[in-house]
């Protein structure tokens, strides 16, 4: 197991846990996704989430129509121009999920225990005696004492809301369960989860295949989170489904949500773009002394592949509360400290009371976090840990990071069209921002617009899009005016004063180089 480190001064001086934290133009190298929804989809709100430090949009099609999102996503673009910021739109999928509908919407109390019927038959009403769900095949895929696990808990972070299931027997196609502790059930869509049993529905579900070509092609989406990947088949479906569709820029992130996922999770990385530890439905389908493994290692290796890593469910309580609690500040360091390239909120945005307070407050933790993380011993497991088969520009980007912190640049520049030179500067986690300028490829039909959006899940990038009359050279180089231009850029946002030392990193030709600059008056 790897996690990254703390790199404790001896010793950490009690007065720079006593100082105030500085607020910046970038509140943290760490990115935060929200999801948004009835509490973050006005325009005002999503300018002031946009500020606070809200990278990527999350829009998640379990449940609501595609016009409902389709009527936030237009006010997110509104903000986006507002306040002239870029953010990314990640489309989730519904997965496999067993949901419970309860049309009334009234409550249902469950007893301690009490018995309850799980029925393939949804034309009867849900009740604390009978719960109909959307899955014929539940009686075949579980045996007695199995745990089933229903309720909110996945949308509102709350224990209450949520009931634990022993299986006691099967009878035909129903399934018979003791109530292990007392709930009310409440809302109209209920969760249902079975530790470690195999559902036999597919990945991609023909409802998020409708998704996807319909609201997902009309609004060129940047990337589909795969709910419930168990399989790298089930990544490669969705590569196959998306190129059907023309989204062919669109990346593809893994939600890791169960066990089987688990044990494929070597393959699943070495195909998708990038993966979310999906820890709300971890957490219930391994022991939960486990899951603090599961990250370390999942995120470690994400690190060594150059590939983003996002963390789920770290604030829960902060849907209902200004604060989070210690154990959640501390939650938040240590998914920084192991690595993580974001952080991802669900209930806490969606149809949390504090959205904007929340990204402030995760964007604060992240931000102290970094200024400990040990880069110097990522670094060195980086340069070691050589991806199959680097390419030659790979080193240089490592030498541009090393370079930074020897000269104590402010920031790095990167020049990219397809994001990956910025991809490269983020596996080795520098300590300063990095300006990835993302150039349109002439002649592509890349407008270079979803590159730059896909930048903002790097940790530390920070993408700016269309330098403009962008002249690339005879040989592949920059000139010296779109240089200039992120300068003034980096000038303008705060990122760089004058006299600052600046380290630039860009391809020309087949060979990339670093160059050390002064940033003049």
């Amino acid at each position: 197991m790897h996690g990254g480190q703390l790199l404790l001064e001896e010793p950490i001086r009690l007065t720079s846990v006593l100082t105030t934290s500085k607020p910046t133009f970038l509140p943290s190298l760490t990115k935060v996704v929200g999801t948004l929804g009835p509490k973050s989809r006005s325009v005002d709100v999503l300018e002031a989430c946009l500020k606070a430090g809200l990278s990527v949009a999350r829009f998640d099609f379990s449940w609501l129509d595609e016009d409902y999102h389709q009527e936030t996503l237009e006010n997110l673009k509104e903000a986006c121009k507002n306040v002239n910021k870029l953010c990314a739109v990640m489309l989730d999928t519904q997965g496999p999920e067993l949901q419970v509908h309860n049309k009334t919407g009234r409550p249902i109390e469950l007893k301690v225990d009490d018995h309850v019927t799980i029925t393939p038959d949804i034309s009867i009403e849900p009740s604390s005696e009978v719960l109909p769900v959307y899955y014929t095949g539940l009686s075949e895929a579980v045996k007695k004492g199995d745990t089933i696990f229903l309720g909110q808990y996945l949308f509102t972070g709350s224990e209450t809301t949520s009931v634990w299931l022993e299986v006691v027997e099967t009878t035909g196609s129903d399934v018979i369960c003791l109530v292990k502790n007392s709930a009310t059930l409440a809302g109209f869509i209920f969760t249902m989860h079975i530790s470690q049993v195999h559902i036999n529905l597919p990945t991609l579900t023909e409802v998020d295949k409708q998704v996807i070509s319909t609201w997902g092609s009309r609004n060129n989406v940047d990337i589909v989170s795969l709910s419930y990947t168990r399989h790298v088949e089930d990544v490669r479906e969705l590569r196959e489904f998306l190129n059907s569709q023309n989204l062919h820029e669109t990346q593809i992130f893994a939600k890791i949500e169960n066990v089987e996922g688990l044990r494929h999770f070597d393959e699943i990385l070495q195909e998708v773009d990038g993966i979310i530890l999906s820890r709300g439905n971890l957490g219930i389908d391994l022991p939960p002394e486990k899951v603090f493994l599961f990250q370390k290692s999942a995120v470690y290796k994400c690190n060594m592949a150059g590939k983003p890593a996002i963390v789920t469910r770290v604030v829960d309580s902060m849907t209902d509360n200004l604060r989070p609690t210690r154990a959640e500040a501390t939650d938040v360091a240590n998914a920084v400290l192991d690595g993580t390239d974001g952080i991802l909120l669900g209930a806490e945005t969606l149809r949390g009371l504090y959205p904007v307070e929340t990204i402030k407050t995760v964007g604060r933790i992240c931000a102290e976090a970094e200024s400990v993380y040990n880069q110097a011993l990522h670094y060195k497991r980086a340069v070691k840990h050589v991806i199959e088969p680097m390419s030659r520009e790979e080193p240089v980007a490592a030498s541009a990071v090393h370079a930074a912190s020897k000269v104590k640049a402010a920031i790095i520049v990167v020049f990219t069209s397809s994001g990956r030179a910025a991809r490269w500067i983020a596996r080795y986690r520098p300590t300063v921002p990095v300006v990835a300028v993302v150039i349109p490829r002439q002649g592509t039909g890349l407008s270079g617009t979803s590159q730059a959006r896909q930048c903002l899940l790097l940790r530390g990038i920070y993408p700016i899009l269309d330098c403009p009359n962008v002249s690339i050279t005879s040989d592949g180089s920059i000139e010296e005016a779109d240089l200039t231009f992120a300068l003034d850029h980096s000038k303008a946002v705060g990122l760089v004063k004058p006299h600052d030392r600046v380290v630039v990193f860009q391809k020309i030709g087949d060979s990339a180089v670093v160059k050390i600059v002064n940033v003049e008056d």
